[in-house]
């Protein structure tokens, strides 16, 4: 029985130590990852901020060039009928959205929804107006048509895509 308890007199402490030692170690390196990761992220976050308020700055932009009275101006042509007005503006909403597709990984899907939701309703507003018209009308009736039915909405969907990207522009910074 001693020499079980001299065994146990040496053994014990060295346990001690050897779990005092495991613990700090594990706990250092625990921490020191933590710091490397927390590392990462922030040089991840340095060079992904700027490319997602470039992102916005587009998808604003994108916003502002389908509007319809600024879809109105860009593609004004005299030359044209209504239904070449209406083709040329539907082609145009259509290509700068195309245009901007790689955006979305940038912003959320509600902001991203809401843009889709915006482009869809201004083709149907376009696509609206044209119905309403007599055929072999002008460019500026079908130009008219567009923007009084634009000024009719309470609040269009260009409107609530701007304001929405623009509020979760603000929770970055």
């Amino acid at each position: 029985m001693t020499e079980v308890l001299e065994i146990l007199k040496y053994i014990l402490p060295s346990l001690i130590v050897f779990g005092t030692a495991y613990y700090l170690i594990r706990l250092y390196l625990t921490n020191d990852y933590n710091k490397k990761l927390l590392d990462l992220k922030q040089n991840n976050k340095n060079l992904v901020t700027p490319l997602r308020l470039q992102a916005f700055e587009r998808v604003i932009m994108l916003l502002e060039r389908i509007s319809p009275s600024n879809l109105i101006i860009r593609m004004n042509n005299p030359s044209f009928t209504a239904s070449q007005l209406h083709i040329v503006l539907v082609r145009a909403i259509r290509d700068e959205f195309d245009h901007n597709l790689s955006q979305q990984v940038y912003i959320s899907s509600v902001a991203w929804d809401l843009l889709k939701n915006a482009k869809e309703e201004t083709i149907k507003l376009i696509n609206l107006a044209a119905s309403g018209l007599p055929q072999g009308s002008d460019y500026t009736e079908l130009a008219t048509r567009i923007l009084e039915l634009n000024a009719s909405i309470e609040k269009s969907p260009i409107a609530i895509a701007q304001e929405y990207i623009k509020s979760e522009i603000r929770t970055l910074f």
